[in-house]
């Protein structure tokens, strides 16, 4: 497991938020200042491999918890992200709430035991249904109380709607390790999202490709965004950039990549 931490002055302040982001390749989390929107602390963690399982996860977490006082403060807020490829856009004309296991149904392999959760989106008049991290969930309700809790892409979705100003299509690619969201806007509405597992490269391209031939982009012109776990170095990287020739990391203004060495299109949920 690797760890690496960002720290800035630590304000004095009893008005403090916690936000913390999980998958299945590790965790991050930042501490805001909620009486000034400054960003503390920030830390993130690296497992030395993929987990298999939510139990697994919680296990991690666990340790980590019990080692790391910064998790151990008295907060105000408690935003919890999970971030998985288990969740599916569904229209508010065509949402309804008992329906959660349908909508999931058609697109990933559910079991008997799960757990449906949804987020609402009114700026776009949907809801992202997802299956989120329950044990994750039951742990920290046994350190913090209530809290509130979402999926990374409804996040992903209120952010680049917020900070988009382009008139043609846009397409938004957030990596993680072994998956990445594709969100594609136009004039701030929602075309297309959706989630996928990669292996390869030649995994990775394909399914950039396929969505942009699907809603008819020109992949000579068509800007393409990125955030998360990708640079320029990267194999990713090099072969998108083979056939789309316009594109850019999407950049965070928060002021706390001027004290770190991290890329400032990493870590776009929490930090964007």
């Amino acid at each position: 497991m690797t760890k690496k931490t960002i720290n800035t002055s630590l304000e004095k302040s009893n008005h403090h938020k916690l936000s913390i982001q999980f998958t299945l390749d590790g965790f991050s989390f930042c501490i805001t200042n909620l009486d000034t929107q400054n960003i503390l602390h920030f830390c993130e963690y690296t497992f030395a491999k993929s987990l298999q399982t939510a139990d697994n996860l919680v296990t991690e977490i666990e340790t980590i918890f019990k080692e790391n006082s910064f998790l151990q403060e008295d907060f105000s807020e408690v935003l919890v992200v999970h971030q998985n490829n288990l969740s599916t856009l569904v229209p508010e004309a065509f949402f309804n709430e008992k329906n959660l296991k349908d909508y999931l149904g058609h697109t990933i392999k559910t079991l008997a035991t799960d757990f449906y959760a949804f987020d609402s989106l009114p700026s776009i008049q949907a809801h992202n249904v997802y299956l989120p991290f329950v044990n994750v969930n039951n742990y920290l309700f046994q350190n913090y109380g209530e809290f509130e809790y979402k999926h990374a892409t409804t996040i992903l979705i209120e952010k680049l709607i917020k900070i988009s100003n382009k008139e043609e299509k846009t397409m938004y690619v957030d990596v993680q390790k072994q998956h990445f969201s594709i969100v594609v806007l136009e004039k701030k509405q929602v075309l297309l999202s959706n989630s996928f597992s990669f292996e390869t490269k030649e995994d990775f391209i394909y399914y950039i490709l396929f969505t942009a031939e699907q809603l008819g982009l020109n992949t000579n012109t068509f800007p393409l965004f990125f955030t998360g776990e990708i640079e320029k170095n990267d194999a990713i990287y090099k072969i998108a950039f083979q056939y789309v020739r316009n594109i850019n990391f999407l950049q965070s203004k928060n002021p706390i990549f001027s004290n770190t060495t991290f890329s400032n299109h990493t870590n776009y949920i929490l930090l964007g």
